[in-house]
């Protein structure tokens, strides 16, 4: 004979294991979210890119690398004392932001394989250390545009 385990005991142990995984993952990683994008109108073969990255999230991450199918030589820089120089990567702390924007950090694009204009948009993908890409659009604006941060 065949011995039945109540369904609300099966339930209750299924519920409570459930909890304790999303409890686990649940707020313990990086949310990241991006603002403000956009790329000036290149005057060269070479552009920069600016955007805000926010993490909501509990855990750091690390912007590692940018890839985009209008350049194949795209390199994430900081500026510092009026000095360029790349980076490897640029971290993203825990409920904080990163900002690339003009004057400091920011992507380079180098040998541009086309000229935006201003107006179009440049398609970009964000990679992390943790999170998953993000795919991002970058606006073209005039060549002299520079949004003051509120």
């Amino acid at each position: 004979m065949r011995r039945r385990t109540p369904l609300a005991a099966v339930t209750a142990v299924a519920l409570g294991a459930g909890l304790a995984l999303a409890g686990c993952s649940a707020g313990d990683g990086p949310e990241l979210k991006v603002s403000g994008a956009f790329m000036p109108q290149p005057v060269g073969d070479m552009a920069a890119g600016f955007l805000t990255v926010e993490n909501d999230g509990d855990g750091a991450d690390e912007l590692t690398s940018v890839t985009s199918t209008i350049s194949d030589d795209i390199t994430i820089h900081e500026t510092k004392n009026q000095k360029m120089r790349e980076v490897k990567s640029f971290g993203i702390p825990a409920g904080g932001e990163l900002d690339l924007e003009r004057g400091g950090s920011h992507i380079m694009f180098m040998a541009l394989k086309q000229q935006p204009k201003q107006g179009d948009t440049v398609s970009i993908e964000l990679h992390f250390e943790k999170s998953d890409p993000i795919k991002v659009e970058l606006p073209v604006k005039e060549t002299t545009h520079n949004p003051q941060k509120h």
